[in-house]
């Protein structure tokens, strides 16, 4: 069975066929980093990441690239908070870091690069010039539209005529406008005060004055928009057209219809093959959200809950469906990730035991790990349809267990095999950490207090004003496999 998805763009069932036979050129629509992520953002990064995985265990090259804004009002908005205010480099710097924290904390894998929109500015800049040359944008007033009513396509990925479409942008830019639909490509100048009032705190001074950091354009200073930046990036870092688009359904319309009119109208091709929109999270009936405040951030559910039992949380989903987070649904994920670590511990113990045989067969065990394998990869080919390919990872639990307890020989080859089967299908490919927090010797448990004492004398070392030791000792520890991340909250670690 070959992979197939449900690509937004045409509403159907489709084949899979990258444009090359061997690569796979994904996009995931990154976060704009004026907040800590929550559990919200994490579903689509976790899901996203499940993609990657099973894509490159089919044997494909993936080539990820995931965008950071860090150039937007949200972010604006937050100058002058806290201790990381100072200007709006400083406030998309300050989350940034922790972004980067949070992935990794959930175990997932590198993208090739994650571009950010401030570095990018020029090949924004020459993408709206290419647009305004081939006749699909207008300047006014500084500020430059793309004009929707000239890309006859306009609408087709969230199925709406021009017509029907209501005004984009904000109220200042509609006598800018030809077509009230028109949307922003850069906005001449800095953040009005009101943009900027729209998403700041109560207890911060109020704006008078535009802000937010300008750059220089053919059209004057200014800014870029928001659904440019995702063209120039992807097209900048993989090419114009892309196999696999991803981002959250929520962003159907307009961001994602705005990309496909401005990247198409530029270059002449199809701009993404396939569209793949994961559904909300929700809580207590509505979206989670940054603005509703109903969110649990992904730091603080790490270290409640642990990376495996939010992992295993999302695959209890297919990502095109709405998903509920709450204490019952995490016990439930809890008990997933628990009777799956058991059950590969005990293939583990029963695999090094003196009960292991070289000539003993279990047919019935030995069937169960073949339909394991089936169900797994015929449930991820279908549209990656994690939640029967949880399901049969868990049957394998069973096989195991229903082995180990009903046999007083065991089955050397099988018990092997099921290691491999839960390491391959639940490690490589569902970012599950089998084993990892159960050592029997202890092992990895003392490996994590020895870092934690490093640090600590690293930290001690830092305030001090020891400054080449702490950074020796970070060195140390890098060459030892294990990844530092510093913080404001403090030095994180993983090991790689």
């Amino acid at each position: 069975m070959t992979l197939s998805v449900t690509n937004t763009l045409t509403g159907e069932r489709e084949e899979f066929e990258p444009r090359n036979d061997d690569e796979v050129l994904l996009y995931v629509c990154g976060l704009t980093v004026s907040d800590d992520a929550h559990l919200g953002h994490a579903r689509l990064w976790a899901h996203a990441d499940v993609m990657h995985r099973w894509l490159e265990h089919e044997g494909y090259d993936v080539r990820h690239v995931e965008n950071f804004t860090d150039v937007n009002e949200k972010i604006v908005a937050r100058i002058g908070e806290d201790d990381f205010g100072g200007d709006e480099s400083e406030v998309a710097e300050h989350f940034t870091s922790h972004v980067i924290r949070d992935m990794r904390g959930l175990n997932l894998k590198r993208a090739e690069v994650y571009p950010r929109v401030s570095e990018h500015v020029p090949d924004i800049i020459d993408l709206v010039e290419t647009l305004v040359e081939r006749g699909y944008a207008y300047e006014s007033n500084g500020s430059v539209y793309f004009d929707v009513t000239a890309f006859e396509d306009y609408g087709k990925l969230s199925n709406q005529r021009l017509d029907d479409i209501e005004t984009q942008g904000p109220e200042d830019e509609r006598s800018e406008k030809r077509h009230p639909a028109d949307f922003a490509l850069w906005k001449a100048g800095a953040v009005a005060p009101e943009d900027v009032a729209e998403h700041r705190h109560a207890d911060l001074p109020t704006v008078e004055e535009p802000c937010g950091q300008t750059w220089a354009s053919p059209w004057g200073e200014g800014r870029p928009g928001w659904h440019v930046e995702c063209s120039a990036m992807s097209m900048t870092h993989l090419d114009d057209t892309l196999d696999i688009h991803v981002g959250g359904r929520d962003l159907v319309f307009p961001h994602h219809e705005n990309e496909i009119a401005q990247s198409e109208a530029a270059t002449g091709q199809q701009f993404a093959r396939y569209w793949l929109h994961v559904g909300l999270l929700q809580t207590a009936g509505d979206k989670m959200s940054s603005s509703l405040g109903n969110f649990l951030t992904v730091d603080d559910a790490l270290a409640e809950y642990g990376v495996d039992v939010v992992r295993t949380f999302y695959l209890s989903t297919a990502y095109r469906s709405e998903q509920t987070f709450g204490e019952k649904e995490m016990r439930e994920a809890d008990e997933r990730w628990e009777r799956l670590d058991r059950a590969y511990e005990t293939a583990v113990d029963a695999c090094d035991s003196t009960d292991a045989y070289a000539k003993v067969e279990d047919d019935t065990f030995r069937g169960a790990l073949a339909e394991t394998r089936t169900q797994f990869r015929e449930a991820m080919n279908d549209d990656f349809n994690v939640r029967e390919a949880m399901a049969a990872l868990l049957e394998l639990a069973t096989a195991v267990n229903r082995h180990v307890d009903d046999h007083d020989a065991y089955d050397y080859w099988a018990l092997r095999e099921s290691v491999e089967a839960f390491e391959e299908l639940g490690g490589d490919v569902f970012g599950l950490s089998f084993g990892a927090a159960t050592d029997s010797d202890g092992t990895v448990t003392l490996a994590e207090e020895l870092v934690e004492l490093v640090l600590d004398v690293r930290e001690a070392e830092r305030d001090a004003g020891n400054y080449e030791r702490a950074d020796d000792l970070r060195d140390d520890l890098e060459a030892l496999g294990i990844e530092i991340q510093d913080s404001d909250d403090g030095p994180t670690y993983r090991f790689e």
